[in-house]
């Protein structure tokens, strides 16, 4: 099959993240963080709507109970696009004003797991990953990071990836995970992407159990095996592709967000695009099912 890369999308998106597919309505959510705008993609008709939430907002996941949760600069929160009504749920890092929730995503069960960072300034290690679970109770689990991201599930939902992105880490972490408890154990170095271009963004398992890395600053997505081994690599029109995510009907056409600052200088003629939503085609390869948030 011939693969193709479509900018479905030409946001000039910011920072573009967080993507995540909605089987249920068939759409793909995803967000600007720096300008706190959620949007609301659906293939069937291209339109792209947006949310203007009012604060920098990091990730998103579908609710079961219908709406959505948000992970922004002041916490966890619910929000019901048909109303625009956002109740907030808990702020984790009162004691941290400098940070804001980053990459996020949903366990087998429906927890949902997201990362904050510092927003601005010189990076220090002050961002930690949290887990929202149905009841709305958060637990602190990882501490001492720089820029959180990577979070993704295995199949049987007994692995769990996360990653730095700092150029001083640039490492992707697995865990073993208890779905029936939700507790990470025994983290380890998964893949030191210091072995390709770019550095650890946002990630996603297909149903062959193969994590796919977007390689910020690298023009590429990296597709590793359960071992950590480079499967494929997956040339990209933008230097700074931010996050997959299988999506489409039959879940075979991969997503990617992107960022359209921070570009080198120079090479913005190379990609015009930068910010957009791409659709990856002909991959020959499905995604997982995203579960929704239990709560």
């Amino acid at each position: 099959m011939t693969i193709d890369i479509t900018c479905v999308v030409d946001a000039r998106a910011q920072i573009g993240e967080g993507a995540f597919w909605d089987a249920a309505q068939q759409v793909l959510w995803w967000v600007d963080i720096a300008a706190g705008t959620l949007f609301r993609y659906d293939p069937m008709t291209g339109e792209n709507r947006s949310f203007a939430i009012g604060e920098p907002v990091g990730c998103c996941a579908p609710r079961a109970a219908g709406g959505l949760v948000l992970a922004t600069r002041s916490g966890f929160h619910l929000f019901e696009p048909t109303t625009g009504v956002r109740t907030a749920l808990v702020d984790p890092e009162p004691d941290r004003p400098g940070n804001r929730f980053n990459d996020g995503t949903t366990d087998p069960v429906g927890r949902f797991w997201a990362g904050t960072m510092k927003m601005e300034g010189e990076p220090e290690p002050s961002g930690a990953f949290y887990r929202l679970d149905a009841d709305h109770s958060c637990r602190r689990w990882l501490d001492g990071l720089y820029t959180t991201n990577g979070l993704a599930f295995s199949p049987d939902g007994r692995k769990m990836y996360l990653s730095d992105s700092n150029p001083r880490v640039r490492l992707i972490w697995a865990c073993d995970y208890d779905p029936a408890t939700g507790e990470p154990s025994n983290r380890r170095v998964f893949f030191d992407t210091r072995a390709v271009a770019g550095r650890p963004d946002g990630g996603t398992v297909d149903a062959d159990g193969c994590y796919w890395m977007a390689g910020v600053s690298g023009w590429q997505l990296v597709r590793l095996t359960p071992a950590g081994r480079v499967d494929r690599i997956i040339d990209m029109p933008v230097e700074r592709p931010s996050k997959p995510m299988f999506g489409g009907a039959a879940l075979d056409v991969l997503f990617v967000t992107s960022l359209g600052i921070g570009l080198s200088p120079g090479s913005e003629a190379r990609q015009p695009q930068a910010g957009g939503l791409f659709a990856v085609t002909g991959l020959g390869i499905r995604g997982l099912p995203q579960t929704p948030f239990a709560g």
